[in-house]
C-alpha cells in the first residue's frame, strides 16, 4: 500500500486524517485499543495520479477534440475556503464541459490548487521531469451524480481539467481578487466570498485550450479513487513570483505553513498517455526556459519563511 506517498495518521483515534509529506508533525500513529485497526485511506492501485508525462512516449488520439466549455465566462460569487490542505472554491453546476472524447456532459464541482514554497516547484504532474510552481484542478462529475464520492465509484464519473502555472515577471492582475482573498483564509476552516470572478479569468485563452494530454488516473488525495479522467493542458497560466509566494503564507491544520501541497509522481504501470488531435509536442524547450527563469527569479526575490 502506497501510504508513504501521502503520509497517513490518525487524529484522533479511530478517525483518520491524512497529510502531505511536507507536514513533519503528521508522522505519529494511533495509540490505544484501536492501534491495530487498518487506516481508512490506503492509496494503492495501478492507475494512480499524478504521473510524469514523457513527451517522447505519448501517442496522438484523434478522438481528443477541443472541449466545449459552458459557463466558464460567467461571473461567480462563491466561497473560497482553506480546507486544511489547500484552497478550494465550489462551483455552480451550470458550468459544464463537453466533447474532448467525453461521452456525456460533465458539470463543474470545484477547483483547487497545488503549489510549492515561495513560488518554487509545486505541481503534482511533471512533464519530462520538469515540475511547475503550481497546478490547478477544475473537478467535474457526470451530471447524474450529486457529489464527488458518488461519481468516483463510476469508472468514468470524474473528469479533471488540469492547468500548470509558470512565473511571470510582472503581476497578473486578473488573479488579484483570488490573491487578495488569501489573507482572509490563513487558517483551516476560514472562508471568504470571492465576487465578480470567472474561471476564464484564471485560465489561458480559449484558443489555446485545444492542446492537452489525457490518461487514466486517480484522485491525488485520499481515498485516491481510480477511474478518474485527467486532462492536462500544455499552455500554461502565468503568475508573478510574489503572487505565487502568497499561497505559502496559508496554514495547514497542524499550524505549519501550507507549502509543498503536492503528491509525488506515481508509476505509470504500463498506462498510455495520449495527446490531442493537432497537438505538436514541443514543450520541453519552454519548460527548460521556465526552469531557468524560475531559478533566477528565486535567487533574487525569495525570502525563507
Amino acid at each position: 500500500n502506497d501510504v508513504s506517498l501521502l503520509r497517513l495518521c490518525s487524529l484522533p483515534c479511530p478517525l483518520f486524517y491524512w497529510c502531505y509529506q511536507s507536514q513533519f508533525r503528521c508522522d505519529h500513529t494511533c495509540t490505544g485499543k484501536c492501534q491495530d485497526k487498518p487506516l481508512t485511506f490506503r492509496c494503492s492501485g495501478g492507475a494512480q495520479s499524478p504521473v510524469n508525462i514523457v513527451t517522447r512516449s505519448v501517442q496522438r488520439d484523434e478522438h481528443l477534440i477541443p472541449f466545449k466549455l459552458t459557463g466558464y465566462e460567467k461571473k461567480l460569487h462563491g466561497h473560497l475556503i482553506n480546507n486544511g490542505h489547500t484552497i478550494q472554491m465550489d462551483l455552480p453546476s451550470s458550468l459544464k464541459i463537453e466533447r474532448g472524447n467525453l461521452t456525456v456532459p460533465y458539470k463543474a464541482l470545484q477547483f483547487h490548487l497545488h503549489w510549492g514554497k515561495n513560488g518554487g516547484p509545486g505541481s503534482e504532474h511533471t512533464i519530462d521531469g520538469e515540475q511547475f510552481p503550481m497546478e490547478m484542478h477544475v473537478v467535474h462529475i457526470k451530471e447524474e451524480y450529486d457529489c464527488l464520492s458518488q461519481a468516483a465509484k463510476d469508472g468514468t464519473g470524474v473528469a479533471v481539467l488540469g492547468f500548470f502555472f509558470q512565473v511571470l515577471l510582472s503581476e497578473y492582475l486578473k488573479f488579484d481578487p483570488l490573491i487578495d482573498a488569501l489573507k482572509n483564509i490563513t487558517y483551516p476552516t476560514n472562508r471568504t466570498t470571492l465576487r465578480g470572478v470567472s474561471l476564464d479569468m484564471f485560465l489561458p485563452s480559449r484558443d489555446n485550450l485545444t492542446k492537452y494530454f489525457r490518461y487514466d488516473g486517480s484522485l491525488t488525495t485520499p481515498n485516491c479513487s481510480e477511474g478518474i479522467l485527467p486532462f492536462y493542458h500544455n499552455v500554461t497560466c502565468l503568475l508573478s513570483l510574489l503572487q505565487l509566494a502568497s499561497f505559502s503564507q496559508l496554514r495547514f491544520s497542524d499550524g505549519n505553513h501550507m507549502v509543498n501541497t503536492y503528491r509525488p509522481v506515481q508509476p505509470l504501470n504500463g498506462r498510455q498517455v495520449y495527446y490531442s488531435r493537432g497537438h505538436a509536442v514541443l514543450i520541453s524547450t519552454v519548460l527548460l526556459f521556465m526552469s531557468t527563469l524560475l531559478s533566477s527569479a528565486l535567487s533574487l526575490h525569495t525570502q525563507p519563511l
